[in-house]
Parts: structure tokens; C-alpha cells; sequence
């Protein structure tokens, strides 16, 4: 089951930087825990992982090359789905089995990448439409 969440909060840390990413994927992983984890909080802390990493690999990655986004998108849902895992089994106690998991996390990173092919056209205008409201641009203002 693809996780839209992980992509929509990449995607704002990545066009709007870490100031919204951060409080974005707080918020929604809040709205995650509220609605379906046993635990509150879980969800938050690594959505608002993503939101900062989202920031970070804005500047130092292009988001105009589809392979890129598509790496991040592996990258970030690894990272998510296994500190979610691990976050889980460290509260409940309970024992990590690593083969089902990885069949898990690996169907989760195919779905999250064909959504991305799916809705990359879409989110890159609208991403670049936020990224003119959000982020500041550094513009000269003398002539030379």
C-alpha cells in the first residue's frame, strides 16, 4: 500500500523548505496516529524527519530530474518505513523478524515509486508554484 503521506511531506520539504516540511509532517503524522497507530507519536517524529530531510536534499539535489526524485523517494521510504518499524517493536517489545519486513518494505518502496512516476508531472508545477510563494529569493538589488 503506497504511503502518500511520506511523498506529499518530501515533496513540501522539498519545494518549500524545512520550516514547512518540519511542522507539516508533525501535523500529519499526528493525524496518522490519531486515526490508526496505537502509539501517538511515532508517526510524528519520523514525518517530521522526512519534512527536514525533504529541506536538506533541496539543496543539495536538483528536483527538476525524475531520477533524483525517484532515489529520494526509495531513500526517504526506506528510512521511514524502518524507523517506524523499529520505533514500533522498541515500544510494544517485541521481536524484529527482518524477512517479512523486508518483503514489506520492498512492495511499500515500489508502490511509493510508481506513484511518484505517476504524479511527478503534477506535483513538479505545483511544486514550483509553492516554491515561489515560500521560499525567499536573494535577489541583488543594486546596479552595477
Amino acid at each position: 500500500m503506497p504511503n502518500l503521506f511520506i511523498l506529499f511531506v518530501l515533496f513540501i520539504g522539498l519545494f518549500a523548505g524545512k520550516r514547512l516540511g518540519i511542522p507539516f509532517g508533525i501535523l500529519f503524522g499526528f493525524c496518522l496516529d490519531i486515526f490508526i497507530n496505537k502509539k501517538i507519536g511515532i508517526s510524528a517524529i519520523m514525518l517530521g524527519l522526512i519534512g527536514a530531510m525533504g529541506g536538506i536534499l533541496d539543496k543539495n539535489f536538483s528536483k527538476d530530474s525524475k531520477m533524483t526524485i525517484i532515489l529520494m523517494t526509495i531513500g526517504i521510504t526506506f528510512i521511514y518505513e524502518t524507523g517506524i518499524y523499529f520505533l514500533n517493536n522498541l515500544v510494544i517489545s517485541s521481536t524484529i523478524e527482518i524477512i517479512p519486513f523486508s518483503k514489506i518494505l520492498a512492495i511499500e518502496i515500489l508502490y511509493n515509486v510508481i506513484i511518484t512516476i505517476i504524479l511527478y508531472p503534477l506535483v513538479q508545477k505545483a511544486g514550483h508554484y509553492i516554491e515561489d510563494i515560500f521560499k525567499e529569493r536573494q535577489i541583488l538589488t543594486r546596479y552595477f
